[in-house]
């Protein structure tokens, strides 16, 4: 009877703490409202097997407990339950997965209008690189990564040359319009992720990953990694700051180019450099 006590007080305070637990999500700040909805149908189905399956043991320890001259039935398999077992099993993993394919679908489809940005991790801090007058980002090789080039960009690429280089791990963006976020590490494993955003993504070396998020307020919102990376981990933090267009536009035009970069570095003395 305690054993059954113990496992009926577990389901039930398991969901009274989900009812009244104060840790939820955090407020959102992007266009993502699919992913809480889809974690929210993932616990619903989870808490019902788990509420379930508990009870259904409470209720066999205390149906089948022992009693003087009961004896155990063998009973090496049963095709019919095994069957429903099975059955019941593949509808829910198919009702949790089914949600998350729709939203997944739509985080790698990435609108027209969506402005390009680049994430680069390194341990143990982020740098980022925005679009110059030409819209476009230029080319990169992280053989090229250098004091004065510490994103390795390509300097016969043209496109590169108006860049905008963000050093310092703080990152402005406007409000209500797209962002493809463009992910890259010049070393180990990261993972760029900024909660209220529900959006994050892994950085692995020698690739580009990627996604897509809309803002849709204002606000400071921190960066974290989300990969361990090293002992400096836990202090690999930023900051992104989601402001409306003139605020933008003025942070915007304080931020070097590219070519602004290369001739600091070309005029400062070599033992600074180095």
């Amino acid at each position: 009877m305690a054993i059954v006590l113990v496992l009926v007080l577990i389901v039930v305070g398991s969901v009274v703490f989900h009812l009244l637990s104060p840790w939820w999500s955090t407020p959102i700040a992007s266009n993502w409202s699919y992913i809480d909805s889809t974690l929210t149908i993932t616990f619903i189905i989870t808490g019902i097997v788990f509420v379930a399956v508990v009870s259904f043991m409470a209720y066999c320890v205390f149906r089948f407990r022992h009693r003087p001259g009961n004896r155990a039935m063998y009973e090496p398999e049963n095709r019919r339950l095994e069957i429903w077992l099975a059955v019941v099993t593949s509808v829910g993993v198919a009702a949790m997965l089914a949600p998350g394919l729709f939203v997944w679908k739509q985080f790698i489809t990435v609108p027209a209008d969506a402005q390009q940005i680049e994430v680069v991790g390194q341990q143990w801090q982020w740098s980022f690189r925005l679009p110059g007058a030409d819209g476009k980002l230029g080319k990169f090789d992280t053989r090229d990564i250098s004091p004065d080039n510490p994103l390795g960009l390509t300097k016969s690429d043209a496109s590169g040359l108006d860049d905008v280089i963000v050093e310092g791990g703080e990152l402005h963006l406007p409000i209500g319009k797209p962002v493809k976020v463009l992910l890259r590490s010049t070393d180990v494993l990261h993972d760029f992720y900024v909660p209220e955003f529900r959006a994050k993504m892994d950085m692995i070396p020698g690739m580009v990953t990627y996604f897509w998020f809309t803002p849709t307020r204002t606000g400071t919102f921190e960066i974290l990694c989300a990969e361990l990376c090293g002992v400096g981990h836990p202090q690999m933090r930023g900051t992104v700051m989601v402001d409306e267009e003139t605020a933008y536009q003025a942070w915007l035009q304080q931020q070097p180019t590219f070519t602004q970069m290369l001739a600091s570095g070309e005029t400062q003395p070599a033992e600074q450099r180095q």
